[in-house]
């Protein structure tokens, strides 16, 4: 059958204990895993991302009888050395891992990469949705959406934006939300979330744009003050404006998925989806990673491709607009 791939564009610490059984666990003697397998995650140990890896992997392995799942930490470059590890590997499904939003930035932010997004990365599964958000100074002269791009456009040049990094989804997300939205804004690119915390807190930036995870305990804290959310639907459990109701349209999500080198069979794709989306389905599962701030996809190749597609589209134009370049 055709491989599946991407349009253009230490071990596991964890333990079973204290976690449900589950009842639909399939044999050893099952023809896929027959060894043990490996999970790359691209950042460093620790963080909401890889607490999500290690329980998937902890459930996949009930799943497939006891084998083995290991989780191998790649960090570094943006995810461009983790990407690299499982487009180098052998295509046999012994070797998957997860990708973040970079996957359909990367190819535009760098001149080269090590690996070629299309011809060498096949996609599993979206696992999960990030939502990003707005957040401001608590002394900020505007309290939501409308009134910042109000001010900023009365005050040009002088609203701050702060983001983890140049070239992340929030960086580009902010250069398309100036674009959408008719107005302007100074990007100030830190090392981590962390320290933009600290200086919007601080009062020497305006805004942060992070993950609604990242920044929802010191809005609640009285620290910092939501002024929307970016997905296209309001956070489950919130309710707080999302940035269309205010830029009709606009719409900025962070995903984490499953990939895989690009040769390795469908069938055996196939399998690590189907299994994996048995394993985002079991409602203790799911909570757990719900509680981590993010909202359960389990989508089908098709549909990952589909969402892959779409951003490297819009990311690319934003790229090319804004003249962002890493290299």
């Amino acid at each position: 059958m055709q491989r599946r791939r991407f349009l253009h564009g230490a071990a596991l610490a964890a333990s079973a204990a204290g976690l449900p059984a589950v009842p639909w666990a399939q044999p050893a003697a099952a023809a896929f895993p027959k060894q043990p397998v490996k999970m790359i995650v691209p950042f460093p140990p620790g963080g909401p991302t890889d607490t999500m890896a290690r329980l998937i992997a902890v459930k996949l392995q009930e799943v497939w009888g006891g084998q083995t799942v290991l989780v191998d930490y790649k960090p570094g470059a943006g995810t461009i050395i983790g990407m690299d590890y499982i487009a180098k590997s052998a295509p046999d499904g012994y070797t998957f891992g997860i990708a973040n939003s970079s996957l359909a930035v990367n190819p535009y932010l760098h001149k080269t990469l090590p690996y070629d997004t299309a011809r060498d990365l096949a996609g599993i599964t979206q696992l999960v949705l990030l939502q990003q958000a707005i957040v401001a100074r608590v002394d900020a002269p505007f309290n939501n959406l409308a009134e910042m791009i109000a001010w900023a456009k009365k005050n040009p040049g002088k609203l701050t934006y702060g983001t983890p990094g140049a070239g992340s989804t929030t960086h580009l997300g902010g250069e398309l939300l100036k674009r959408e939205a008719g107005f302007d804004m100074l990007h100030s690119p830190f090392k981590g979330s962390a320290p933009a915390h600290t200086e919007l807190m601080g009062g020497r930036i305006d805004i942060v744009i992070d993950p609604f995870l990242s920044v929802i305990p010191y809005v609640q804290a009285g620290r910092m003050k939501m002024i929307a959310t970016l997905g296209d639907k309001r956070v489950p459990g919130y309710d707080f404006p999302i940035a269309a109701e205010t830029v009709p349209g606009f719409s900025v999500i962070g995903m984490l998925g499953f990939v895989a080198p690009a040769a390795t069979p469908r069938p055996v794709l196939d399998r690590i989806q189907a299994d994996t989306a048995r394993v985002l389905a079991v409602p203790e599962t799911r909570k757990r990673i719900e509680d981590l701030g993010m909202q359960v996809v389990a989508s089908s190749p098709a549909q990952f491709d589909a969402l892959l597609r779409s951003e490297m589209k819009r990311w690319s134009k934003v790229v090319a607009d804004a003249r962002i370049s890493l290299d």
